[in-house]
């Protein structure tokens, strides 16, 4: 449970660099790049390079992986712009949905009967915590926001793809593998682009790169020790909680009663994903 706790931690952590770092541009894919490029550096400082046993299968996963990775940012940037981000927000964290279903159906992972009401919890949670009263969101592109939810729900899978297929003795070797192939796929956007690269982009992407490493790198050792039934929920509903209580009391976000409601909902899921 600690390390769901540091990856939950950690994942705040950039949410709230992000916030930071919107004073010198949205939308920045060269910033990303050196998100991924420092990403790419720690993970070699924590892999140890000896042959081992599914390596093959790490780097196939790890590539996967990696374009998966780089496909939600984008698709994101995309349905904020055609959605909203409202829309695009609700639809991005639903994507927790795809690997507890996948643990579901192709690992046997089992669930209880309060486990899972704490599962479907997570997912009100998340539509009350986006939803405004009295306010109606257009639609533009239904299929745009279904491809986010299952892009950044199967990012998120991989890692529990990896657990099940491969070596976790590898998972430092997945990581990098990862960010290294994310780094390439950016950095070629970003010269299709011909992004300009300022200062910022390369302080705020080496900033951003520290707390989303560990991130996953914690998330991925908390599925040896947790289902991932657990494990997926429990993150993302708790990233939701400590996000929007930095949100109300460090940026001084007010929160409305549907969204205390809400956290309302993430603690009674926390209480009933740990029975």
């Amino acid at each position: 449970m600690l390390n769901l706790i540091i990856a939950v931690l950690m994942s705040t952590l950039i949410s709230v660099l992000m916030r930071l770092s919107e004073r010198h541009g949205k939308g920045r894919v060269s910033m990303l790049m050196f998100n991924y490029m420092m990403c790419t550096a720690l993970a070699a400082a924590f892999t140890s390079f000896r042959p081992a046993e599914g390596m093959s299968t790490t780097l196939s996963l790890g590539l996967v992986n990696g374009a998966l990775y780089l496909g939600a940012f984008m698709l994101l940037q995309w349905n904020v712009t055609s959605n909203g981000v409202i829309l695009s927000s609700t639809f991005m964290k639903l994507g927790v949905l795809v690997p507890t279903l996948l643990s579901l159906i192709a690992f046997g992972d089992v669930l209880s009967v309060p486990r899972a009401a704490g599962l479907a919890l997570p997912v009100a949670a998340v539509l009350l915590m986006n939803g405004r009263s009295g306010q109606k969101t257009a639609v533009k592109s239904l299929p745009g926001l279904l491809l986010l939810l299952f892009v950044g729900g199967m990012a998120d899978g991989m890692s529990k793809v990896h657990e099940q297929l491969g070596n976790t003795e590898l998972n430092s070797l997945f990581l990098l593998i990862t960010f290294g192939s994310a780094l390439i796929l950016c950095a070629a956007v970003c010269v299709f682009r011909r992004s300009r690269i300022s200062k910022w982009d390369v302080i705020d992407g080496i900033l951003i790169a520290v707390p989303n490493y560990f991130s996953t790198r914690f998330l991925l050792a908390s599925l040896n020790s947790l289902p991932a039934v657990i494990a997926y929920p429990c993150f993302s509903a708790g990233v939701i909680a400590v996000t929007s209580l930095i949100g109300a009391y460090v940026f001084h976000e007010r929160l409305s009663r549907r969204q205390w409601g809400a956290m309302l909902v993430i603690a009674a899921a926390l209480v009933l994903l740990n029975l």
